[in-house]
This record gives C-alpha cells, structure tokens and sequence, in this order.
C-alpha cells in the first residue's frame, strides 16, 4: 500500500493510498505529489468535529490543478470513518487536488466523496491543524 507524508510545523501526517479501490484518484494524487504540487500549500478550511482541507494552490478553496478527474465511488467500500482522506468536489467528477480529512465519522459523504486514503499516523497533528498551516513538504514514503 502506497504512502504519502504530509509535513506540517505540527508534525507529520502519514498516508495510506487505497490504490486498488481508488486508481484514478489514487494516481492522480501521487503525480501532484511527485512534482511537489502539494508543498507549501496550505489547510485552508477547517471546520471543528468536520474536516481539514488542503490542497488548493489558490488557498480559498476555488482552485485546483487545471483538470477533473472523475469519482470513484462504485466498488469502493471505504467509508468516511475517523482519518478518511477523500477528494473535495463542487459536484460530481470535480475532483482534482483539493483533499480532506475528516475528524469524525461523516457517513452522509459516503457514496458522493471518493475516499481514497486513511491516515494512519499523525491524527493528533491533524487535530491540531488550524486555517492557514501549511503543508510544507508532501512526498511518496519509500
């Protein structure tokens, strides 16, 4: 299972890519990863008991990598527990580099968000993640 790690000032995030159940999604996230599209952007939204999201090189929540990429939620089983990273969308098949994390379970995303990571190291960094802090370095763990 591929990882990503997201440094932070607080501390680091270590991803777990679901490849298998979100290729596309998956892929998509590990070529911006690759060529450092991630780095120094910031969490631009957080909302308490909700998600962290990141990923926007506008920092507003408007922008994105310049493409969509399409859902992925058929034959997806993974769900938004605790930890879940999943593609922020405007609409369906708007994916493209803005992410989320989400703080508790939010079982009215599953089905319509494509969930295609879970944290599984540095939760307690993500709880303590505020608007603006920045992603300083994101990179495929070897």
């Amino acid at each position: 299972m591929p990882k990503v790690a997201i440094e932070t000032d607080k501390g680091k995030i270590t991803l777990a890519l679901f490849a298998k159940e979100a290729p596309l999604t998956t892929g998509n996230f590990e070529k911006l990863v690759n060529a450092g599209f991630y780095n120094n952007l910031s969490f631009h939204r957080i909302v308490p008991d909700f998600v962290a999201q990141g990923g926007d090189p506008n920092g507003d929540g408007t922008g994105g990598p310049g493409y969509k990429i399409p859902d992925e939620l058929a034959g997806n089983p993974n769900r938004h527990i605790r930890g879940a990273v999943s593609m922020a969308l405007s609409g369906p098949n708007t994916g493209g580099s803005q992410f989320f994390i989400v703080y508790q379970p939010q079982p009215h995303l599953d089905g319509r968000h494509t969930v295609f990571a879970q944290v599984v190291e540095g939760m307690d960094v993500v709880d303590k993640l505020t608007k603006g802090d920045k992603m300083n370095k994101v990179y495929m763990v070897k």
